[in-house]
């Protein structure tokens, strides 16, 4: 089986940053496109960025400029930097991976990690 394990969520003043990890593990192939979703209270999940096997990124409008994603493919990981955090970025943060494992070819999410920004 494949488990992805997100990190780096925490409470933060509006205009700090964090930076969120998302690392994968198991019987893994190769990556497809991997991403980073969010929740916030009472709404529907949205995606907030992703980015391909070949390094293209797509950005929500709003988070562009100030988010940046990033991947490791060697550690199986994706990252997501977020600077200039504003109260509306509040949410449950969820890490995606559609990937090729030995069971053939899935999308997974992780557990989640809470962002709260304060005001």
């Amino acid at each position: 089986q494949v488990q992805l394990v997100e990190s780096g969520g925490g409470l933060v003043q509006a205009g700090g940053s964090l930076r969120l990890s998302c690392a994968a593990s198991g019987s893994i192939y190769s990556f497809n496109v991997m991403g980073w979703y969010r929740q916030a209270p009472g709404k529907q999940r949205e995606l907030v960025t992703t980015i391909t096997s070949g390094g293209s990124t797509n950005y929500a409008d709003s988070v562009k400029g100030r988010f940046t994603i990033s991947r490791d493919n060697a550690k199986n990981a994706v990252y997501l930097q977020m600077n200039s955090l504003k109260p509306l970025d509040t949410a449950v943060y969820y890490c995606n991976a559609d990937l090729y494992w030995s069971g053939g070819r899935r999308v997974y999410w992780g557990q989640g990690t809470q962002v709260t920004v304060s005001s």
